[in-house]
């Protein structure tokens, strides 16, 4: 078993007063109206599903899972709920936790990213044994990971506006971030789906791999001319006369300047 823990099967109500959150805390957002209902919920049914908790030195306890259950408890104005109490180390409660977030789809895309990240530098794991204990393919993983290249405000626009960690993944493609911050604004101003984003991706990426294309030509063909001119400029010098280049980049164009003396065409003339 990739955690080892073990569980009191027994449901202990315990004071919240002695709960401490997780230390760990992977989410970030509880919506209101969200938390509304199921305080709602609470009052009428009561807390159905026990929190999991660990416990600490002198009485209290550690929350693993059931951040929103423990707030909605404390909405309602409860002063117990229902607990499991598990017996496991630092690191194993943490990842607990993240697994449980993940597989309940309680974590937006970023906060389990966030999670992740955050248990590798804490316990330096290796993506491998750290894709073990959550579950999940290596891949699926890196493929989390890579959403935290996505600047804070790119993070909350994709978050307010609902997108998918699908349409992330198809923004990500995008690497310079000007550029994807005018995507992202094209999407979410139009209500593109994931393949619609993915389309409007593609189009915008082969544009510019044809704009590439045509500026390394244009280079390939003032090389071409560049090595032209010097040639021309050699030939001339291997007759005896002195030629001197010069080459001059403007805003809009390249200028060439070959000077040949008149006096060495006087010269040549006179001998």
């Amino acid at each position: 078993m990739l955690f080892n823990i073990v569980n009191d099967r027994r449901v202990h109500d315990i004071p919240i007063i002695n709960i401490k959150s997780c230390r760990v805390q992977s989410r970030k957002i509880f919506p209101s109206r969200e938390m509304k209902m199921l305080a709602q919920s609470i009052r009428v049914n009561g807390v159905l599903q026990p929190l999991m908790v660990r416990k600490l030195d002198a009485g209290e306890y550690e929350l693993i899972s059931g951040e929103r259950r423990l707030r909605a408890a404390v909405m309602c104005g409860n002063r117990k709920v229902p607990c499991i109490i598990m017996r496991c180390r630092d690191d194993q409660a943490d990842v607990y936790s993240l697994t449980e977030n993940i597989n309940g789809c309680s974590l937006n895309c970023f906060e389990t990213a966030e999670g992740i990240d955050n248990i590798i530098k804490t316990y330096d794991l290796s993506r491998f044994e750290l894709s073990k204990r959550l579950g999940i393919s290596q891949a699926e993983l890196s493929d989390k990971l890579d959403l935290l290249n996505f600047t804070p405000e790119e993070q909350d626009l994709i978050i307010k506006y609902r997108l998918t960690e699908r349409h992330a993944r198809n923004l990500l493609r995008v690497e310079d971030i000007i550029k994807r911050k005018m995507i992202l604004s094209d999407v979410i101003s139009k209500g593109m789906n994931v393949t619609q984003t993915d389309r409007y991706i593609d189009s915008v990426l082969n544009e510019n791999k044809e704009n590439n294309q045509k500026t390394t030509l244009v280079i390939k063909d003032i090389k071409i001319l560049e090595n032209t001119i010097r040639k021309a400029a050699d030939t001339i010098e291997a007759i005896g006369i002195k030629v001197f280049t010069s080459k001059k980049e403007n805003d809009d164009s390249i200028e060439y300047v070959i000077r040949i003396p008149k006096q060495s065409s006087q010269q040549e003339k006179s001998a």
